[in-house]
Order: structure tokens, then C-alpha cells, then sequence
């Protein structure tokens, strides 16, 4: 199988090298790094790294995966893997990642922090609640059970294109898995490992960003629910929550 793998990144330029030096090389057919208006050398250390770079001047953590998802339309891969550019994911579990996919077990797969080893002090007592939160929701609304909204995720690329993804800031991950759950896209999770990011989170490194990412997740798993019911135009009604460069809300 073609594997992609995107990586949104803003000003990582220390931990980006890390992510990509991990990345399984003969599994992942391409890396392509979507710099979302750094203002270091992220997209020079990609590119030495080897990695295909785009430019996303446009803030919101969506919205470069949003962008990275567009250029797949050239050569169109079997699996899209995403990972943040912060080094809090470990890229070489990767190959456990896609597994399920592979093996035919499954069309979306969520790395969980919850389910895995987490180096203390990595995931925030108040992100750790926010994903309890977000993913009982996502039960109620649905009937489906997750433990995590991690950035870390495969999924097969026809599968996502099925989703018609749409949030272009901290909804991200809350909704693609709120579309899978509506859609009863085939999902499982693996436990990932999870440690200390590398640089300052842009979301929970603030109060305000805390609490903007929180209620923009939940109106986002619940407006999902009335787009299934009411039809896509609902979600012109759906509030827009944007910040420069919104990363994973962990």
C-alpha cells in the first residue's frame, strides 16, 4: 500500500527533525510537511530531512491538514497517516498504527495516549478531562467508544475523503472521529506512547486557548450530529473558533 504521511507544523524547527528521523521510511511512501506560517526554519529542516513542503499561510490546525489532503489528489495513496510536528508522538510506532489497516481489521485507526505509556506530566490533568469529556459524547451521540482525540491517526484515504472534513482549527480530530462514528466507519484504537512536547503547546499552553479548543471540540461533536440530521447547511450555523497556528488541543 501507498502510505502518506502528514505532518502539520508550526515553528517546530528543534522537534521536527526528530519526528522525521523516526518516520518507518520503507512503509511511508512520502512525508509531506505542511508549514502553517512558521517563523523559524521548519520548512528548511523538512526539507533537508527529505520531506515534501507546503506552504499554508492560512492559520488553523485544519486547515493545514486540510492542505496536505489536497495535494494527495496528485498521486492519491492508499493510507493517510497524521502525526504532529512536536515530538510528543513517537513516528516510529507508525508500523502498530497502520497495522489494523493493513491486516484489513479496520479503515481508521486513533494512536491512544489513554490506552499507552505516558510520560508523566505529558498530558494535562485538564486535556485528560477535555478527552473524557469529548469522547463520552461522542458515545451518547453516537454508540461508538473511543479513550482519545489523538493526533496520531491513520486512516484509508477514500475513507477520509468520505468524510467531506471540514473544521480548520481545534475541531479537527473531534470531528473526524464524530463523522467515522456517524458514518460507522470500521475504527479501533492502539495504545501509542505519549511524552512531553518539545516547545510550547499553542492550545493548552494558555487558558484562553484551554478553554477555546474545549468548547469549540464539543459544539463540533454535537453539530456533526445535527448535520446528520438536519443536512450539511446546518453547519453554516456552527461558530468558528480560530487562532494562529492551532495545533492538536492535547
Amino acid at each position: 500500500m501507498r502510505i502518506v504521511v502528514i505532518i502539520p507544523a508550526l515553528d517546530e524547527e528543534r522537534s521536527l527533525p526528530k519526528v522525521l528521523a523516526e518516520i518507518p521510511r520503507p512503509l511511508a511512501s512520502e512525508v509531506v510537511v505542511v508549514d502553517n506560517g512558521s517563523r523559524d526554519r521548519t520548512s528548511a529542516v523538512a526539507k533537508a530531512a527529505g520531506a515534501t513542503v507546503l506552504s499554508e499561510p492560512r492559520a488553523g490546525y485544519g486547515q493545514a491538514c486540510l492542505t496536505g489532503i489536497a495535494y494527495l489528489a496528485k498521486e492519491p495513496p492508499e493510507v493517510v497517516v497524521f502525526v504532529d510536528g512536536d515530538y510528543s508522538d513517537r513516528a516510529a510506532e507508525m508500523t502498530g498504527l497502520v497495522a489494523p489497516i493493513l491486516e484489513g481489521r479496520a479503515d481508521f485507526v486513533i494512536g491512544s495516549r489513554v490506552l499507552g505509556e505516558r510520560e508523566p506530566g505529558a498530558l494535562a490533568p485538564h486535556a485528560r478531562w477535555g478527552n473524557w469529556l469529548a469522547t463520552r459524547m461522542i458515545h451518547l451521540l453516537y454508540g461508538y467508544r473511543f479513550t482519545d482525540l489523538g493526533p496520531f491517526r491513520a486512516i484509508r484515504y477514500e475513507t477520509l475523503l468520505a468524510l467531506d472534513m471540514q473544521d480548520r482549527d481545534y475541531g479537527w480530530t473531534a470531528e473526524m472521529q464524530a463523522r467515522a462514528a456517524r458514518s460507522g466507519v470500521r475504527s479501533t484504537e492502539v495504545p501509542v506512547s505519549y511524552h512531553r512536547r518539545i516547545g510550547k503547546s499553542k492550545i493548552t499552553g494558555t487558558v484562553k486557548g484551554t478553554v477555546m479548543a474545549g468548547y469549540k471540540i464539543l459544539t463540533t461533536i454535537l453539530w456533526v450530529r445535527v448535520e446528520g440530521v438536519l443536512g450539511p447547511r446546518s453547519r453554516e450555523h456552527l461558530p468558528e473558533r480560530r487562532a494562529r497556528g492551532a495545533k492538536s488541543h492535547a
